[in-house]
């Protein structure tokens, strides 16, 4: 079965600080709500301490265009996707020429010629390598990603693939949106990027690398009447976010079905699984993971400290939560699950054995 074998990171140079994102808020939403005072405490029980931003706290102070907005996204969008690929390949010690496929994942901005396109030359890849841009996954795409990844090399067992995710979810803010949604979104979303190196099983496995999980299996799941849950409005002046505070509930009643009904499909249950590489959304939705799956917190510690060190980065969160993963040590022949939640309302699930 194909293996991960790297994932590289990298984040913006501007850091906003908790109690930062707060006092904006206050400032922002405070003629909006009849008692702000009484919303801001979602900064706190988001349990973020600090986030990374495309550009610094005052450049969003002022109103910016649909098209400044998303020129930054672009700009930003290959600087940080090539420190990650750069980083994911030299851990495995690879060269970019020998990559296969590139796929990448974003919802936080548009471009054409896509962000893949733009890295191949600047990062030295074969003029030949394929490229699978996906977007619209939202939180689900790091997880989506690398699923498309694995049955690409599952098909091609010879070839080597790198998945690219890119959120810059700080960049569809719009300062005349003073929706609760928004006010949520401004305490949860941040900025990152994530690359991840997939090898087929008759690729040369890299010197100096053990204990690498193998990918068993993946399920996607998008449960009906539930389109509203989650997602974009498209509006004049950019993205409109839009959330449901139902999340949490949906969790607590449609996950552990579909994560028992996956894993049986391997003759497994979750007494079998010794980590969760969940996508951190929020506080609510981890929390949520942990009662209806009846697991201990020690099963969410990495997805809760990227929570806290980076916030909600979309798609690629997951993405370093399973790079704190890879850093461990794990016994042979241990499970872990990588899941994530997205619109549609979807869900992405990923069986690992080390």
């Amino acid at each position: 079965m194909p293996y991960i074998v790297s994932v590289g990171t990298a984040v913006p140079d501007h850091t906003l600080q908790q109690e930062e994102a707060r006092e904006f808020a206050r400032e922002l939403f405070r003629d909006a709500f009849q008692d702000i005072t009484r919303y801001l405490p979602i900064f706190d029980h988001a349990s973020i301490r600090t986030r990374r931003l495309a550009r610094p706290r005052e450049w969003f102070e002022e109103d910016r265009s649909f098209a400044e907005r998303n020129d930054a996204y672009t700009e930003t969008a290959c600087r940080l996707g090539e420190e990650a690929v750069k980083q994911c390949l030299e851990r495995a010690g690879v060269h970019p020429g020998e990559v296969d496929h590139l796929f990448f994942v974003s919802t936080s901005g548009l471009a054409t010629p896509s962000i893949d396109a733009r890295m191949i030359h600047r990062l030295g890849f074969s003029r030949h390598v394929k490229r699978t841009p996906i977007w619209g996954l939202g939180c689900a795409g790091g997880a989506s990603g690398l699923a498309r990844a694995y049955e690409y090399t599952l098909a091609f067992p010879e070839s080597r693939v790198i998945l690219l995710a890119v959120e810059l979810c700080s960049l569809t803010f719009r300062r005349g949106d003073h929706t609760k949604s928004n006010l949520v979104a401004t305490s949860l979303f941040a900025d990152g990027a994530a690359a991840v190196l997939i090898i087929g099983n008759e690729a040369p496995f890299p010197a100096g690398l053990s204990g690498r999980p193998r990918v068993l299996d993946t399920m996607s799941t998008t449960w009906p009447n539930s389109l509203d849950v989650m997602g974009w409005e498209v509006e004049d002046d950019g993205l409109k976010v839009l959330f449901s505070r139902d999340i949490p509930s949906i969790v607590r009643r449609e996950v552990p079905a579909a994560v028992e009904g996956f894993l049986t499909r391997s003759g497994l249950d979750l007494n079998r699984v010794g980590r969760v590489i969940a996508h951190p959304g929020g506080m609510k939705v981890l929390t949520a993971y942990q009662e209806a799956l009846s697991l201990p917190e020690e099963a969410f510690r990495h997805s809760r400290s990227i929570l806290g060190e980076y916030g909600n980065m979309s798609s690629v969160t997951v993405l370093f939560v399973l790079e704190r993963e890879l850093q461990e040590e794990h016994q042979a022949g241990s499970y872990g699950l990588v899941t994530a939640l997205g619109p549609g309302f979807s869900s992405e699930m990923m069986l690992l054995q080390w």
